[in-house]
Formats: structure tokens, C-alpha cells, sequence
């Protein structure tokens, strides 16, 4: 074997290993796992240690290089040549070759897919332990300590867990495929025209230094819970939380709108809760890893801080998409002219959803001068 100067080294087919961790490391394998620890792995995944990363990307057969890159990508930590990989590891790294073998995706794809997979489970996995944990901080038996009882716990809920995590990556995964093939080309499957929007709590970094962190956390986690079924029953989609802030998008500029109308009604009907702000743009934007990107990305961000308390904007392109939808009129003295002509000729009026007032344009730091629009609700609609 020939080592470089960085520790790595290369075995006789010229495979790259590892080099070990150093000693504080999250993979560190210096010190042996607390007995506890490592029977709740064994028991969460099923199989004893029995490969060191070398052993286990033979076994799968692949190159130690790509075996690497899968580990990182789904956020596991560098183990040196420590015996820390089950059949599970070596099964999942065969997978991954296997459909780069068979041409289904490239070596860059399948790196991506883990590297989302990882991301995704990684949080998802951080907050139901702690969540556990939180519920376990009273023991069910007197005398019983929390280690105790963590075990039998995580036996219980593991194979329901498993379930129902499969359950909602299939109803995900099918309502996106959805999407993907009602698209007009395969361009617009990519870059999509969509409503993006961003809600932002009024003054939140005050609220830090105010706030005692037990409270701050239960009022980060009331938003962001409020705000995630809103946007889901109405038909939105949640791409990320920022703790004071919301990232949602919609294929229809009306859902959109109804969302963040419906997140400034909310929120202001809760005394508990700090103003809101909401800002939103429509167009082309680019999709990649369950993120959104683009112009039309940031200008929402940016209408976001200039946005009067309790009010939604809209760019002039999200304006336009209401008014081509019906769902706004061009204007009011266009609204009360089309009244006036369906009164006189014994119609009914054209019922919109939505009213836009424009605003002073302004520039925008990097996007030049935009036209703000103030969206609000007509009280002309009954519900």
C-alpha cells in the first residue's frame, strides 16, 4: 500500500482508503460506543459492525474513491479502517452502483440522490430522537432511568416509524411525478413558472434577547407549524423552514395568494404571535434538490423585507398572472366599469378573489427597479 502525504492511501488495485480520523472526531473509533449505544444501533439497523469501510466497498464492489463520495454525500462521517459497517452499508453501496452500472443514472445523479436522501433523513432523524428524548425525561416507572426505558421505546416505534416513512415518501413521491408529467416540456421540468413566496416574522431578533429559549423554541415551532398546514391543505408546497421565516411555492398564483393572506389572518388573530410580512414574486425558477432558485427566488426574498407589517406584496409579473387568471382585476375603476355594465344589463358582476393597489416603484439592491403591488382580499367575494 503507498500513502500520501495527507495520510490516505491506495491498496495494489490502486483504491483509495480512508485516512483515519483524528482523535475528537464524530467518527472517531478510538474509543469503544457506550454499551447502549451500540445495541441500539445493532438494533436500528439491523446487523452487527462487521466491515471497515475498505472491506465493505470490496464486498460491494466498488471503488473505495466512489464509496467515499456515496458516505459523504449522505452525511456520514470519515472512520479511518475502524470495523464499523454492517451488511446494510454494503448492501446500499451495491444499490447505488448498480443503477450507475445499469444506466439508469449517472455517477453525478446518484451522488445527488444521496446527498438529498442524507440531508432530508439526517433532520428528520435529529428531530424525532429528540423529540423521544423530550418525552422521556419523566421515566414511566419510578426508579427507572431514561437509558432504561430508550431501548424498549425505540423497539416499539422503530417498525411503525419505518411504516409510515415509506408511506408519506411514496405519497410525496407520487404527487411530485404528477407534477413532473403534466409539465408542457421537458425545459419546464426543470425550470418551472411558479409563485414563490416568502413569510417573515416582524421583529424576531428582538424577540431573541427577550425571550427565554424555551419560549423562543415553542414559538418558532407554532409558526412553522401553522404555516406548514396552511400551505399543505390549500395546496402549496413548504420547501423550507428558516426558523422566522417560511419558504413556500405554488403552481397557481391564486393559491399562492391565498395562502399568504390566510398566514397574515391567521397570525394576526394570535396575540401570542409577532407581525407578519409576506412577499412574492411569479416566474421562472430553477428546482434541485427539493430548493428553489433563480430571480424570481430572490425578488420574493427581497419584497419580503420591504413589506408593511401585516401585508403581502407582489411583483408586477405575479400581478399580471392574477389579473390574466380572473382571480384580480386591472383595477378598480376597471372592476366598478365592468359592474356598472353587467348591472345594466341585468348580469352578474365579475367576481374577483383578489385586489392589487401598486406601490412607488423602487430599486432593489441586484434586481433593478421593481413595481410592488399590496395585495388584499375583496370584500365583495361571500365566502
Amino acid at each position: 500500500m503507498t500513502v500520501d502525504d495527507t495520510g490516505s492511501g491506495a491498496d495494489a488495485d490502486g483504491r483509495r482508503i480512508l485516512p483515519a480520523a483524528e482523535p475528537g472526531d464524530p467518527g472517531d473509533p478510538g474509543e469503544d460506543p457506550h454499551p447502549l449505544a451500540l445495541r441500539l444501533e445493532q438494533l436500528i439497523l439491523g446487523a452487527e459492525r462487521r466491515y471497515t469501510p475498505f472491506q465493505a466497498a470490496r464486498s460491494a464492489g466498488v471503488s473505495m474513491e466512489l464509496a467515499s463520495r456515496f458516505w459523504r454525500a449522505m452525511g456520514f462521517a470519515d472512520i479511518g479502517q475502524a470495523k464499523a459497517l454492517t451488511e446494510a452499508d454494503v448492501l446500499a453501496l451495491r444499490r447505488l452502483a448498480g443503477l450507475v452500472e445499469a444506466g439508469l443514472l449517472s455517477e453525478a445523479m446518484a451522488v445527488q440522490v444521496a446527498r438529498s436522501t442524507g440531508q432530508t433523513t439526517a433532520r428528520l432523524a435529529e428531530w424525532q430522537i429528540d423529540s423521544f428524548l423530550e418525552g422521556l425525561t419523566e421515566p414511566p416507572e419510578p426508579g427507572m432511568t431514561r437509558t432504561e426505558v430508550t431501548y424498549p421505546i425505540v423497539e416499539l416505534l422503530l417498525p411503525e416509524l419505518e411504516e409510515f416513512l415509506v408511506y408519506v415518501w411514496r405519497r410525496q413521491l407520487a404527487a411530485s411525478a404528477g407534477r413532473v408529467v403534466q409539465a408542457a416540456d421537458d425545459e419546464e421540468m426543470v425550470d418551472r413558472r411558479l409563485a414563490v413566496a416568502f413569510a417573515d416574522l416582524v421583529g424576531f431578533t428582538r424577540l431573541t434577547r427577550r425571550m427565554e429559549e424555551e419560549e423562543l423554541g415553542e414559538l418558532v415551532e407554532a409558526f412553522e407549524t401553522t404555516a406548514a398546514d396552511l400551505v399543505a391543505a390549500r395546496g402549496g408546497r413548504l420547501i423550507k423552514t428558516l426558523g422566522d421565516e417560511v419558504l413556500y411555492a405554488a403552481d397557481d398564483a391564486g393559491i399562492a395568494a391565498d395562502i399568504a393572506l390566510l398566514l397574515v389572518e391567521t397570525m394576526s388573530n394570535d396575540e401570542t404571535m409577532p407581525e407578519l410580512r409576506v412577499g412574492m414574486a411569479f416566474g421562472t425558477v430553477t428546482t434541485r434538490m427539493g430548493d428553489v432558485f433563480g430571480t424570481t427566488v430572490n425578488l420574493a426574498s427581497r419584497l419580503t423585507s420591504i413589506a408593511p407589517r401585516d401585508a403581502v406584496l407582489v411583483d408586477s409579473a405575479f400581478a399580471e398572472e392574477l389579473i390574466r387568471t380572473g382571480d384580480a382585476p386591472a383595477s378598480e375603476a376597471e372592476a366598478a366599469e365592468e359592474a356598472a355594465a353587467a348591472e345594466k344589463e341585468g348580469e352578474e358582476p365579475p367576481k374577483y378573489r383578489f385586489a392589487l393597489q401598486p406601490m412607488w416603484q423602487r430599486p432593489v439592491r441586484g434586481l433593478g427597479v421593481v413595481e410592488p403591488w399590496l395585495l388584499t382580499r375583496r370584500n365583495d367575494i361571500e365566502d
